[in-house]
């Protein structure tokens, strides 16, 4: 007996509690609202937005170095009395693509590369998110928070070119031809750079590559076109080398459909006919990244 009860003791305290999971009775929000809340989280992650002051320090420090040329810019417009502005907003991005370049190699990596390295996607797709709509919400955002970048910019120029009273109409249309050419800009510099940066898990690598592939690509074709200018003079052969770099690629278009000046060696930029091929590969680009990162989710969440 003096076995027993503490047995019977224990039986007495013992109990089961039922920690199951409970079903979910709420509103179901679906694919749509999933897409769109990963693409606002990814856009605000561009800017550092819901992250650490210290993830916010490179992309404001970039968006305060692209606004504040065109607030120079503005200044000395107004009180100078100029009759125009200094730079055609069409030239604006040329100009400043270094900074652009560093932003988006910044930022690709941070849309992409942590969910790789942590291997997350899988857990993404495991909901009713698809790798399509992964995709086009990391696609979007990143392209999104480029052409924020980019077209803030214009903006102040726009706005600061009517506080001088410059010509309405003039300044209007070349404010709408800078947006159409930094929205193309956007759209072709987040698909390569996501397509880069999607390959390794790496930010750090991914950082570098993006840099080196939008760096090099325009060094090589600027030097080329150089030489070519001074040794051969053939303007025809010096545009199309324009083809095998994403900034001479946005400048080719611009220059044969939105009124821009070339920044190609001697001014010599693409005919319409040749701007036709320019924009075709630029488009052709954008979808290419656009199915290749596809392509990449896919193995990824297998």
């Amino acid at each position: 007996m003096a076995v027993e009860q503490p047995l019977a003791h224990e039986a007495e305290q013992t109990r089961i509690h039922n920690i199951g999971y409970r079903s979910y009775d709420g509103p179901r929000l679906g694919r749509a609202y999933a897409r769109r809340s990963l693409y606002s989280q990814s856009l605000r992650g561009a800017y550092g937005l819901g992250r650490s002051v210290k993830s916010k320090v490179l992309p404001m420090l970039l968006f305060v170095v692209m606004c504040v040329p065109a607030l120079i810019m503005v200044a000395v417009a107004v009180a100078t009395t100029a009759k125009d502005l200094p730079v055609q907003y069409t030239r604006y991005a040329i100009i400043m693509q270094a900074v652009i370049g560093l932003y988006v190699a910044s930022q690709a990596p941070q849309a992409v590369s942590r969910d790789l390295r942590f291997k997350t996607v899988p857990l993404y797709f495991s909901r009713p998110i698809e790798t399509a709509d992964y995709v086009r919400a990391k696609y979007a955002a990143l392209a999104s928070a480029m052409f924020i970048l980019t077209a803030a910019p214009l903006l102040v120029l726009y706005v600061g070119a009517l506080l001088a009273k410059l010509d309405f109409a003039h300044q209007t249309k070349g404010f709408a031809e800078g947006l159409v050419s930094v929205a193309l800009l956007s759209l072709l510099f987040s698909g390569i750079s996501l397509v880069i940066a999607a390959a390794t898990p790496r930010r750090g690598f991914g950082i570098a590559a993006v840099i080196a592939v939008l760096t090099i690509s325009y060094g090589a074709v600027s030097t080329i076109q150089a030489i070519a200018e001074v040794h051969s003079g053939s303007s025809t052969a010096l545009v199309w080398m324009g083809l095998f770099s994403p900034i001479t690629l946005i400048d080719g278009v611009q220059t044969a459909f939105l009124g821009a000046n070339s920044s190609f060696p001697g001014g010599h930029g693409p005919s319409t006919a040749q701007g036709v091929v320019f924009l075709l590969v630029v488009l052709g680009l954008i979808a290419g990244s656009y199915g290749l990162l596809t392509r990449r989710y896919r193995k990824v969440g297998l």
